[in-house]
């Protein structure tokens, strides 16, 4: 196991961002103040609405690192850790705003050496409401890895969240960084806290460390169809299972459970997961 040594730990963070420049606008101030002289990064995935201008004005210090092509959310996250100098890197998406005090919180947790991710309690706001996110529970079950949202009110997690989160650098490294067969979106940091953990390190969630996410403003809800998403989110847990099923025994559940599930999802009228099936076979063989 890599550890990192004991003097007090750098801070980069790392805000992906596409074609978010009004999003920028609302939270940039906020993770610049909490920040608190920290490096900022904003890692731009070939935007065309103006937001890398809008940031190199408004915000010169902020390191700005950009794409000519659009290379989804871990190829855009991965550029933009790789030009952290921090020995904390800190996720951010643009959705997400920090309270003040968010980062002492966060980074406290790396004084254990073992300790290689960090979750945030975000304040998911959705629909009106309120719901307190940030820390998940998952099991094994059928072949599949069921997971679920967990009550905050402890420190254990399954993963954190790309989109508010801090991973020790070398041990990101030491991983490969997030996998880009998940572009354009979900399931990659599922995938790096599972690399992480079978890696020999801590994944925890620290509840002190709040972040308010908007989702209903993100750029993913606002630029893709339910069923395009839907059909994104099946393919990718199925990149993951056949990535990281632990045993032979889960693999002889999931050959036979798979097919009872996407016939039963086409019986009830929801194709998403055979066209995500299909689409995982795809990509794990053939890109």
């Amino acid at each position: 196991m890599k550890h990192t040594g004991p003097h007090e730990k750098t801070v980069s963070i790392v805000i992906p961002n596409w074609n978010g420049k009004q999003l920028l606008e609302k939270n940039v101030p906020y993770v610049i103040e909490a920040a608190n002289g920290a490096q900022v990064i904003v890692a731009d995935d070939a935007s065309s609405d103006g937001s890398l201008e809008y940031i190199r004005r408004e915000y010169p210090s902020v390191h700005v690192v950009s794409h000519t092509k659009q290379t989804g959310f871990s190829g855009n996250i991965n550029r933009g850790v790789s030009y952290a100098t921090g020995d904390i890197v800190v996720l951010l998406n643009t959705d997400v705003r920090p309270e003040p005090d968010f980062l002492a919180y966060l980074i406290a947790r790396f004084a254990d050496p073992a300790v290689a991710a960090v979750g945030c309690l975000e304040k998911s706001h959705e629909n009106g409401k309120v719901i307190l996110r940030g820390r998940g529970v998952a099991r094994w079950e059928k072949g599949f890895f069921i997971h679920s949202r967990g009550e905050t009110n402890r420190e254990d997690t399954e993963w954190v969240s790309g989109g508010s989160s801090a991973f020790r650098k070398d041990v990101w490294d030491l991983v490969g960084g997030m996998d880009i067969r998940f572009n354009p979106f979900y399931w990659e940091d599922i995938d790096i806290s599972y690399r992480i953990r079978k890696a020999g390190y801590k994944v925890l969630f620290e509840k002190r460390s709040i972040v308010h996410h908007y989702h209903e403003e993100g750029k993913i809800s606002n630029s893709f169809s339910k069923k395009a998403v839907k059909r994104i989110v099946y393919r990718n847990q199925f990149l993951f299972h056949w990535k990281h099923i632990p045993s032979l025994k889960i693999w002889i559940e999931h050959i036979f459970w798979t097919p009872v599930r996407v016939f039963q999802s086409c019986v009830s009228g929801d194709y998403a997961m055979l066209q995500g099936f299909i689409l995982a076979v795809f990509r794990y063989f053939f890109v």
